[in-house]
């Protein structure tokens, strides 16, 4: 569906005038975030954890469970931890467990559900286990507040319950020893957006907090407050998977959170991030982890083994100090993801044949014997295909659970809270929920009844995807200051997205469709002579329109964009990011010096020329001597020299042959398309020829796009493009059609 492009208004220039210390772009930004006042941008651009992050006590039944929990500590009552099978309950779990075990406590353990036989929080089956187990305090982690039934009957078998939840609050709350729960009525506690390792980990601050009072040190030794920082990387973890706004605390807890995960002691989660091939084999980082690589890498790793497996896998894998067993764990985990991955593909597939065949508001969609593990996946890509709000079911064991994922405007949890009796369970928030359905005969009359909620609430509304962009700018503003001024913004996630700018009138300079299944959209953008390299991720994915098939180099289009960092074999280099772009009418019509990069990428001996017979002759007695030279230094020094030593040996030969040349040639100041300290061509020989040595694995469109923008720059006509690397060598020649010989 298209989206409707909406730029956000200019804050008032009063607002730039109290802030004139800010640049510009960073003003309007921090306007668009709803940051206004000097507190809020301080701690939103400087979050300082001595100050930023709240008293922990400040919940009002913080108090009673520390007391309670200290209680089981000396009488070495059992604790039973429960947590959740995602990322955010598996998180907040080790952050209590490992706390406990901290303060000397051996008689503690943990219970996370199995998605298929216990569904989701407390269930009567499971408090009733625990119970023969003489379990006396129970304590849930990012569940539990829906669980009224559950929790009295705790009670009546003696178990106290302290629930630490942050899941949207139903008519009657349990009735539990403690509730830790920051949107409760009644809470007086600042950050309300907490995920619920976030909500687990003020629970441990208070306990530290406590403790500190009559003991210099924890039990095992170490300081408080070493204690309590180590464990930051779970609640970055918690806060990124789980997409709460990453403002006020919790962008503090995250922010600090990254800093130790990129330092991260975990052995287990070292394992991962090796199997996830983020970190080298000697242990060193590729890159810097960010709230990018919790979100796509490491969340759904912890949150595939709830989905396939079992949680305890994720949970045992970020607790474990064994070595063997964290290779193992990190292994079973990476499988269970991919095996997660192919499933969820085949069984989308499956769902959109269903979806294909209704015409509903909301889509609903049941399958046979789907694993529930993954039917909230499913339900997120058909939300996201067809911009409607999706429920997706799955039939097992004659019980049918599902998953939804909302639009805007459109709150799931409300609509299921109006119609408690098709349910046995259910919960979530306004954007995605899960629930069980109370039979199978209510199936057909919650398609009905949840249609019927949708329109009566979303009557007159427009349903049109809306894109908010911060800023328009034009390509030549996008450069490495801009980059670093953003890097302040970061970490990035709810409620502080990467910032969107766009830019009108940019023609496509080149284009390619690439991939393992060629869904995305690589392009060369041009605007005042200013080239920028883009991704575009799945937009050649079959929906309409399939840009990959209706895009032609030379056309003229707008895009909105991020602002990203390509890193590449050692490289950097400012790449942007199209979230969306639209066509323009006034299409340039002049290709003649667009490169055909499908073509790039497969010729071994590509000619960039129409006129065959011209691009074999040209400067044919300098180009035959200058082969001959190429294939002699091949010959002699081999292949496996480094650039400097060919250029060495080049240059030697060239004035062994009284060749006129100039060495590194730096480009004149008005050259653009290069990133700083790259706009040196190795060779400029008889004013003419410019010649280009690699000596790489592959030679592929990136290097004929630099070398046509090297001719450009200088208004020539020929550059020889070499690859030491290769076995047989082969000069490839590349011409510039619009200089004159």
């Amino acid at each position: 569906m298209n989206k409707r492009w909406k730029l956000l208004p200019n804050p008032p220039q009063s607002f730039f005038e109290q802030f004139p210390e800010l640049p510009e772009i960073v003003a309007r930004l921090l306007y668009h975030r709803n940051l206004r006042t000097q507190k809020e941008i301080d701690e939103f651009l400087q979050p300082d954890y001595s100050t930023d992050v709240h008293d922990p006590y400040l919940f009002k039944d913080m108090e009673k469970a520390v007391k309670r929990i200290f209680e089981a500590l000396e009488k070495k009552e059992k604790i039973i931890v429960h947590g959740d099978y995602d990322a955010d309950g598996v998180s907040g779990s080790v952050i209590i467990v490992s706390t406990l075990k901290a303060l000397g406590c051996d008689n503690v353990d943990v219970f996370l559900p199995h998605r298929e036989t216990d569904g989701y929080g407390l269930n009567i089956r499971t408090v009733e286990l625990l119970a023969l187990e003489e379990t006396k305090l129970i304590i849930t982690c990012d569940c539990g507040i829906s669980n009224t039934k559950e929790v009295a009957r705790a009670n009546e078998l003696g178990i106290d319950v302290i629930i630490t939840d942050h899941h949207s609050i139903p008519a009657e709350l349990p009735p539990a020893y403690a509730i830790i729960h920051p949107k409760i009525e009644g809470e007086s506690y600042p950050d309300k957006g907490l995920a619920g390792g976030g909500v687990a980990f003020k629970l441990i601050q208070a306990l530290l907090k406590k403790h500190i009072e009559t003991n210099a040190l924890l039990p095992n030794g170490v300081e408080h407050s070493t204690h309590e920082k180590w464990l930051l990387d779970m609640v970055a973890i918690a806060s990124v998977a789980d997409m709460v706004p990453l403002i006020g605390e919790s962008r503090t807890l995250t922010k600090y959170g990254l800093i130790v995960l990129n330092k991260t002691k975990r052995l287990g989660l070292q394992k991962m991030l090796l199997e996830a091939r983020l970190l080298e084999n000697d242990g060193t980082k590729k890159r810097e982890f960010d709230a990018y690589t919790i979100g796509f890498q490491i969340a759904p790793r912890i949150n595939a083994a709830g989905r396939i497996n079992h949680a305890n896998v994720a949970y045992n894998l970020l607790m474990t100090d064994r070595g063997t067993d964290a290779v193992d764990l990190a292994y079973e985990l990476d499988q269970n993801n991919k095996e997660r991955q192919v499933m969820t593909e085949q069984f989308v597939a499956d769902a959109i044949k269903q979806v294909e065949a209704q015409d509903s508001p909301v889509i609903c969609v049941l399958g046979q014997g789907w694993p529930t593990g993954l039917v909230g996946l499913i339900a997120g890509k058909l939300k996201e295909k067809y911009q409607k709000p999706a429920l997706v079911m799955a039939l097992n064991n004659e019980e049918i659970t599902g998953s939804g994922r909302s639009i805007s405007g459109f709150n799931l949890i409300e609509c299921l809270q109006e119609l408690p009796e098709l349910f046995s369970k259910f919960g979530g928030h306004p954007m995605a929920c899960g629930f069980t359905l109370a039979s199978q005969e209510a199936y057909e009359d919650f398609k009905i009844q949840i249609n019927k909620k949708f329109e009566e609430k979303m009557d007159g509304v427009d349903l049109t995807p809306i894109l908010n962009i911060d800023t328009e700018i034009q390509l030549n503003d996008v450069d490495w200051e801009l980059y670093d001024l953003l890097e302040k913004f970061a970490p990035f996630g709810m409620a502080n997205e990467k910032p969107k700018y766009l830019s009108r009138d940019v023609e496509v300079f080149s284009l390619k469709a690439v991939g393992r299944d060629f869904k995305h959209l690589n392009m060369t953008l041009k605007q005042d002579n200013k080239i920028r390299k883009s991704i575009a991720w799945s937009m050649c994915n079959g929906n309409e329109p399939n840009w990959c098939d209706t895009l032609k180099a030379g056309d003229k289009i707008d895009v909105v964009f991020e602002i990203d960092v390509n890193e590449w074999n050692g490289n950097r280099d400012l790449q942007l990011t199209i979230i969306d772009l639209k066509r323009r009418d006034n299409t340039a019509g002049d290709t003649d010096t667009r490169i055909n990069a499908d073509v790039a990428d497969n010729a071994d001996d590509l000619i960039f020329n129409t006129d065959e017979k011209e691009s074999n002759l040209l400067y044919s007695d300098l180009t035959y001597k200058l082969n001959g030279i190429l294939f002699e230094i091949h010959n002699t020094i081999g292949r496996y020299k480094n650039e400097k030593q060919v250029c060495d040996a080049i240059e030697k030969s060239l004035k062994e042959n009284n060749l006129k040349f100039e060495r590194e040639k730096i480009l004149p100041p008005s050259f653009e398309g290069e990133m700083k300290g790259r706009n040196r061509i190795d060779f400029l020989i008889e004013d003419l020829v410019v010649l280009e040595v690699k000596t790489i694995n592959f030679v592929g469109k990136e290097e004929y796009y630099q070398c046509l923008r090297y001719l450009e720059a200088l208004n020539l006509k020929l550059c020889i493009l070499v690859n030491f690397r290769d076995k047989h060598l082969k000069p490839k020649r590349i011409l510039n059609p619009k200089a004159k010989i």
